[in-house]
């Protein structure tokens, strides 16, 4: 795809649920960029959008109005090869890995699948199913075993492995540390802090949690009943918030985190 200063670029975006007189209006007239090798952290409640967002975004979802574009392709209008290319490029690290796992495939063929989903061949892709399960910490010996083998953490890293192994434009991270205690968030934060600075990445990073989307954004975005209600700076944010639902949600953000993010060291570094 071509290189573009914005990565994304919602305009007057629209979704709705449902038609007529019983249609509820989900997203209202949301507009905002996301730059080329930046991270946008979207927080909010439960409720607020964001899952909407982060399913329009990955072109799950299609809008009432306004438009989507990611790497200067309409996501809606995207038709025939420009439309799978769009899902090569745009990928989503979900939530709860377990249920995204295929418990009848090992890890092995997960990361086969997710480079050629009509041929997933383990033997000829090793090398690389390999290579990104070491990058996200799981040993190598890991691509044998099934889903149900491994903790929540771990499963969370096989997710993140098979979400970055085509190298996508784009990557939408939706309340992926949700689910875990917090000294495994902390294990996950660092590793996503780590592979978005090398790998320059792109990404759309959901959570309800502030403090998790400090640790790993450069732009916050603040959503509120389906509304954009700041947009800055991370840093400018959480210094002088403006918005006083965002006022809010930083008065339950502890003073200090409990986590931090230590640097880590990572096989795609040598490479």
């Amino acid at each position: 795809m071509p290189e573009l200063s914005n990565a994304i670029e919602i305009r007057d975006l629209e979704v709705r649920y449902g038609s007529g007189h019983k249609a509820v209006r989900i997203l209202h007239g949301i507009s905002m960029d996301v730059p080329t090798g930046r991270t946008l952290g979207i927080v909010g409640e439960s409720g607020s959008g964001k899952s909407t967002l982060a399913k329009t975004l990955v072109g799950v979802l299609r809008p009432s109005s306004g438009t989507v574009t990611i790497g200067g392709v309409g996501v809606t209008a995207a038709r025939g090869a420009q439309r799978s290319q769009l899902r090569r490029a745009v990928q989503m690290i979900p939530q709860d890995p377990f249920s995204s796992l295929d418990p009848r495939c090992t890890i092995g063929q997960a990361l086969a699948e997710a480079i050629d989903p009509r041929g997933a061949n383990v033997k000829k892709h090793q090398e690389r199913i390999v290579q990104w399960l070491e990058t996200v910490k799981m040993p190598a010996d890991s691509m044998y075993r099934y889903p149900h083998e491994f903790s929540g953490g771990q499963r969370q890293r096989v997710a993140i492995a098979r979400g970055l192994i085509l190298s996508p434009a784009v990557v939408i991270a939706d309340e992926i540390t949700s689910a875990l205690d917090v000294s495994v968030q902390a294990e996950i934060l660092a590793l996503i802090s780590r592979l978005r600075l090398e790998l320059g990445l792109t990404m759309v990073f959901i959570s309800h949690n502030l403090a998790v989307v400090r640790e790993v954004s450069d732009e916050v975005a603040v959503l509120y009943q389906g509304e954009v209600v700041e947009h800055r700076p991370t840093a400018e944010l959480f210094d002088n918030p403006e918005h006083e639902y965002t006022r809010k949600l930083l008065s339950a953000v502890p003073g200090v985190p409990g986590f931090s993010i230590e640097p880590e060291t990572s096989p795609l570094a040598a490479s």
